[in-house]
């Protein structure tokens, strides 16, 4: 099961063009189990610091 909340931007009046046509998910996996959930991407980094933090190495 995924969870993903994200954001979808399309060329508009006002939206810098940089921006035109990108998408950003942050995605949660889950697994279904007999006792309820366990989520599997627990410690991925979400935030963008973490992020770029992980892209650096």
């Amino acid at each position: 099961l995924t969870i993903e909340p994200g954001i979808y931007v399309r060329p508009a009046e006002g939206v810098p063009e940089q921006f035109h046509n990108i998408g950003i998910r942050i995605e949660d996996d889950a697994a279904v189990t007999s006792d309820g959930c366990e989520l599997m991407s627990r410690g991925v980094p979400v935030n963008g610091d973490e992020i770029e933090a992980l892209m650096r190495g």
